[in-house]
Parts: C-alpha cells; structure tokens; sequence
C-alpha cells in the first residue's frame, strides 16, 4: 500500500503550496529511514498540517512540510504503508528543521545506510537545526551529528543505544530533548509534542494548543515529562538474551517464571540460565528483580503514585515486599528514596 502525498498542478491547494512555500513561517523537510515508525511521523506532521491553517482544512499557509528524498521511490514503514516522497533533497536551506524519522533497528539498515549522511553534515554545516524522531537520533549519532549534544532516546532503545555506541549515554528518562541545534525525541505521541513546542516557538501557543486539542491531547508536554518506564541499564549483547529481556520488561505486573519465560523464547531453563550467567555474571532471576525495581525507582521518582500501587504494577505482593527488597539492593526504603526525590505521594503507605 502506497500513500501519494503529492497535488496536482492545477489545484488550489498546489497554489497555497506555491505561495507558502515563499512566505511561510516555518519549513520542515522530512527524511524517512527504510521501515520508519509511521506513528511517530504522522504525529509531527498531523501538529504542523492543523497548525498550518484554520480549522482542519490543511492548506500549508503558516506552515509547510516536505518529504525529500534521493530518489523518488515510495518509503516503506514498519508497518507495511509505503509512503511517496515530494520530492528529491535538493537545497537544504529552504527548510527552517530537517527531520529524521527512524523506527524498526535493524543494524543491517539503520546503522550501515549512509544515503542522508552527506545531506545531514551539509544541513549542520548550514545551521540548519537536526531533529530526531524515535531511532532517527541513532543515525544522527552515527553521522558524528550528537557530539557535544544531549540525545533523547526511548527507554525501549536504551540498551541499544549503550551497546552501539559504547561509552555514551542517553537522556532515557523524558520524552524528548531540545539541546540548542538539536532536537531529539523517543518517538510515539512524544513526536507530537515535539512538534507543538516548535510551532509554539515559531507560530504562538495558541495554534500549538489548537493542534493537541484536534489530536485529543488535553495539553502541550514538557519536554522533561516522564517516559512510560523506566530505562534499563544493562547492556545485552546476546540475541537469545535481548528477547528474554523484553519479555520481562512486557510482564511486571504478573511476573513469568523462568521456565514459562524459556517456554515462550522455545528454549530450555537450563540454557537460558547458561547464557544469563555467561554474558551478565548473574541469573535471569536477578536480572527480572533488577528491571523491576528499576521500573519502582522510575515510578517513585517520577509520579505521585502511592507505594502500594508502585508494588503491585512492579510484580510485588504489597507495599512491604516491595520495601524489603527495596532496601536489600539499595540500601533505603521507598519512602526515604521518594522524599530525596522531593516526589510527594498519593496517599501514605506503611511498610
């Protein structure tokens, strides 16, 4: 299924393309990676298009987008929607942003494609500011384009993006970063609130607010606003070992056992142990109780919920058992590390 985004030559909405595209406010060129995230791109894109004009009648007045290519061959998503670029790069400079939508990682593509590399330098060379979508920073960081720069990347890609780039660090923990020059975002509805912060900076909050309110988003997010979980700080190398990881971080309200964990992955017990113990020195018991105690800390830190209700969507029995393994990993109880935190809760829990 492929998706034209073109217009004809005739119709008023080309003539609205051709007088925006000499007198509009804000200009973003697109760049979509094989097999990008099409939620996160549509998102942006849907904040510009009902910024743009009155209403919801989508003329690119105040606004214009453009997805640019080398080549006009349409641009398959991750989820099968295949869409066809406006046209091929050209001359960077009429764009005030230059997107990169990333999306599935595979490192076959995402990591070995240089096509936009040249065009990112040229972009960055011309002061042009860089903005990444979901694994859309990856390539910026690939390109030598983060250096210096805070990046932003999901807490799902965390472990990644550890093990890729070796040595640096993510921001993991809030749905995107604007670091002067660079934006960078984790993808999913953050892209929309990307989106709105620079039609806020460009065009006023009043048509940033108008377009979360069609989106039925009931208001603009900061940027440091919290990411659904926490991130996870071990980096897995081993593919056997990244799926059981995911699996994990899936089910913490209801733990699996290891057995059912092997069971799902097609593999024995005995061999999942073997290679937990072989790559991270520990068992996959330690490394489940550690995701979900970092999943604890995240939530303790960054929301007012009760400790009761952290220790039941953390997979524990109630707000004691949390407590006592709590304080064995890091030496304090949950109360004591929310109020260094300065999070006040819901409701008062005793432990």
């Amino acid at each position: 299924m492929t998706v034209e985004l073109r217009q004809g030559p005739g119709s008023p909405t080309n003539q609205a393309s051709r007088l925006a595209r000499d007198s509009a406010p804000l200009s973003v060129g697109f760049l979509l990676l094989h097999r990008f995230t099409l939620g996160a791109f549509a998102n942006f894109v849907d904040v510009l298009r009902l910024a743009a004009d009155d209403g919801d009648r989508s003329r690119p007045i105040r606004c214009q987008w453009r997805i640019i290519s080398p080549d006009m061959s349409p641009i398959l998503s991750s989820c099968g929607v295949a869409i066809s670029p406006h046209e091929r790069i050209g001359d960077l400079r009429r764009f005030d942003y230059l997107v990169v939508v990333g999306g599935v990682l595979e490192e076959e593509t995402l990591l070995v494609d240089t096509r936009f590399d040249d065009h990112l330098r040229h972009a960055a060379e011309a002061g042009i500011p860089l903005v990444g979508l979901c694994t859309g920073s990856f390539v910026l960081r690939r390109a030598g384009l983060m250096n210096g720069y805070k990046c932003c990347v999901s807490w799902f890609h965390n472990s990644d993006f550890l093990r890729l780039f070796d040595g640096l660090q993510a921001v993991s923990d809030q749905i995107y970063v604007v670091d002067r020059d660079r934006l960078t975002c984790s993808g999913g509805a953050s892209a929309a609130h990307l989106a709105a912060f620079l039609v806020e900076r460009h065009l006023g909050k009043a048509l940033a607010a108008k377009s979360l309110r069609i989106m039925m988003f009931n208001e603009a997010a900061k940027g440091e606003t919290a990411q659904p979980t926490g991130r996870l700080e071990v980096v897995v190398r081993d593919e056997v070992l990244k799926r059981a990881v995911l699996l994990m971080q899936h089910h913490l309200e209801v733990p699996l056992t290891i057995a059912r964990l092997a069971g799902k992955l097609k593999l024995s017990r005995r061999l999942i142990e073997r290679r937990f113990r072989s790559e991270l020195r520990t068992s996959p018991q330690a490394i489940y109780t550690q995701i979900r105690l970092d999943h604890a800390r995240h939530l303790l830190q960054r929301t007012p919920k009760s400790i009761s209700i952290i220790a039941v969507e953390c997979g524990f029995c109630d707000g004691s058992h949390l407590s006592r393994v709590f304080r064995s990993y890091y030496h304090k109880t949950p109360q004591d590390f929310r109020s260094g935190n300065g999070v006040s809760a819901l409701s008062q829990d005793i432990c």
